[in-house]
């Protein structure tokens, strides 16, 4: 007999590839968006307190208590010793200064009767940027009465 051919059955196919599934890069920016969307927003709340006034005026008398106060934020602070009457308690109105050209100005008037202009900001979320929500924006000597 003569000798037969080995047949090699033919190789079998490989199996076909399974795509590598890489994590996906939605879920490495969820932590970042988690923290970084409350500080944007706390951020967006504190200008637009600062930016907004509740309201606006005006109060005359004496400065009684003026200065620089604070750890890290530094801010002036003062009292305004407002009396109606000579001779009567005076009512104590808190106010704070972020400008130094303004507060530069109530220390040149200290001791005489002064007229200081004010915003009100309410809802600030923390002391930094003042201890009272009355901030100066001008003042100007006023003769007595």
């Amino acid at each position: 007999m003569p000798p037969t051919p080995s047949v090699t059955p033919p190789a079998a196919a490989p199996p076909p590839a399974v795509p590598v599934r890489r994590p996906r890069r939605r879920w490495l920016m969820l932590p970042f968006a988690v923290l970084l969307v409350p500080i944007v927003l706390f951020a967006g709340y504190v200008q637009l307190v600062l930016r907004w006034s509740y309201s606006e005026g005006e109060r005359a008398g004496y400065v009684q208590k003026f200065s620089r106060k604070g750890w890290v934020c530094k801010t002036w602070e003062g009292e305004l010793a407002m009396a109606s009457i000579p001779g009567s308690m005076p009512e104590l109105f808190a106010f704070t200064v972020r400008d130094d050209a303004i507060a530069a100005r109530i220390n040149q008037t200290m001791g005489q009767r002064v007229s200081i202009s004010y915003e009100q900001h309410r809802g600030l979320p923390t002391t930094c940027f003042g201890e009272t929500e009355y901030f100066v924006t001008g003042v100007r000597p006023v003769a007595p009465p």
